[in-house]
């Protein structure tokens, strides 16, 4: 379902399975990957490798260890496809926009008590009506990350770009770019469950994004969707 290989894409993912932990959905930061979540991180990159004959060639994440341990281990996974072909470098993206709910939020003194009250899921859903209070706009919030992909968007023909982050992130960018204003759990990205993303066009606000999910292929133009906010 990926475009041709002169193509490139991104693959923006949840990262992979971390320690449980009880309660609405909120993980601490120091959850780490389980022994297994690091295997599957592994297997992950070497398969992406061998069935779609691309690189990775760029890497970003959020800082958060678990992010950056599963996007290291998803390129040694790729590496033992192609030896020395992937990018060794991880970019951590520090400026809030992979980490949750930074990139949402504009005052975290008023936005944490209903992510608190809320759990994660409630707490997306009010975020795509817009409807909680110093909290971007949903389709700003959700533009500034697909402007950060764009950026770091491979441009080589057979490059593939891994983007590690959140559940939160991932469930309320895919919301919006649906035009859904409800999700329940079934629809939330499980660990190491991703999309992939690409651009068609010459820059930008001028593109149509285009997107893999659950096995489904979505577009948009980006000038329409921010011009709905």
């Amino acid at each position: 379902m990926l475009p041709d290989r002169h193509i490139p894409v991104t693959l923006f993912t949840r990262h992979s399975l971390r320690e449980l932990v009880n309660g609405q959905g909120l993980a601490g930061y120091d959850l780490q990957l389980t022994a297994p979540g690091r295997e599957l991180a592994q297997e992950w990159g070497s398969y992406l490798i061998a069935n779609t004959d691309r690189m990775i060639q760029h890497c970003i994440s959020s800082p958060i260890q678990r992010c950056i341990d599963t996007a290291a281990l998803m390129i040694e996974g790729a590496d033992q496809i192609k030896t020395h072909s992937n990018t060794h470098t991880i970019e951590i993206v520090e400026q809030g926009l992979l980490v949750e709910p930074g990139s949402f939020v504009l005052d975290i003194k008023q936005a944490a008590p209903y992510f608190r009250q809320q759990g994660a899921l409630g707490f997306i859903n009010s975020f795509v009506n817009n409807a909680l209070p110093g909290m971007k706009h949903p389709i700003t919030g959700v533009f500034d990350v697909l402007e950060l992909i764009y950026e770091t968007h491979p441009t080589s023909s057979g490059g593939l770009s891994l983007a590690v982050s959140h559940d939160t992130i991932i469930a309320a960018i895919l919301a919006v770019i649906a035009g859904r204003t409800q999700i329940d759990q079934d629809d939330w990205p499980a660990m190491m469950e991703g999309l992939f993303v690409w651009f068609e066009g010459d820059d930008f606000i001028g593109s149509r994004l285009k997107w893999i999910w659950r096995g489904e292929v979505n577009q948009l133009n980006v000038s329409d969707f921010i011009n709905e906010s």
